[in-house]
């Protein structure tokens, strides 16, 4: 049976050559998404190794935050800035399952981590989600469970408002746009209470929106939250 799926795959690739997300050059046998090259070359922040890093300084006196970090920097003109288009705007959501499961084998490896009890992505609007078809933070959360072998959690957060984009929005705007966009269902605090949160999105900028999320969770359930996102803007 292995062998008839094999040759099925060799064929279809063969039609339908699979790329990588980064550089576009052609994947060879065991690659998947990026390229062994792309996938060396990843700007790996390596901030789940360090304390006081620069992700968690940008929550340092506006929520508490026990851990925080990004996979990789995402700076202008960079082909990784690809990767997270692809994601969201490309239908392409094996791309978050693959770097979060490269970013989940990071934590693993972290004990600052190694109590996480759930992995929440950041919610989508309902309208929003139905119009791209999935949500990327949750296919991210997904690659980190498999990752860590940690259950996501994504019925007890939602969003309530339906908000304009963040893109090219100041720190402010995107505070404003999102300070009381996010609700945690009546049924769900005793379940986030004591625990070990890992909020999880695609991109770090300004902060805003996982901030406003963490200030909600917190309003609703004494516990702890730490944050990863594949991306940091640099």
């Amino acid at each position: 049976m292995k062998v008839v799926r094999d040759i099925f795959l060799d064929f279809v690739n063969l039609i339908y050559p699979s790329c990588c997300e980064a550089c576009g050059m052609l994947l060879v046998a065991g690659e998947h998404v990026l390229c062994s090259s792309c996938r060396y070359k990843l700007p790996r922040t390596n901030y789940w190794l360090q304390k006081g890093n620069p992700v968690e300084q940008i929550f340092w006196g506006r929520v508490p935050v026990a851990n925080a970090c990004s996979l990789f920097f995402m700076g202008k003109g960079s082909s990784y800035r690809k990767l997270l288009h692809s994601l969201k705007y490309r239908n392409k959501p094996q791309i978050g399952v693959a770097l979060g499961q490269l970013l989940g084998n990071e934590l693993a490896k972290v004990a600052d981590y190694a109590d996480v009890e759930f992995i929440m992505p950041i919610p989508l609007h309902v309208k929003r989600q139905r119009k791209r078809g999935y949500n990327q933070s949750e296919k991210i959360a997904i690659g980190i469970s498999q990752a860590i072998g940690k259950p996501l959690l994504t019925d007890a957060v939602f969003r309530q408002q339906y908000n304009e984009t963040q893109t090219k929005k100041t720190r402010e705007e995107r505070w404003s746009n999102v300070s009381e966009v996010f609700a945690v269902r009546p049924n769900a605090a005793a379940r986030l209470a004591g625990k070990h949160i890992l909020l999880v999105d695609d991109v770090l900028t300004t902060g805003a929106t996982i901030e406003a999320c963490i200030a909600t969770i917190l309003k609703a359930a004494d516990c702890k939250i730490s944050v990863a996102t594949l991306a940091v803007a640099k």
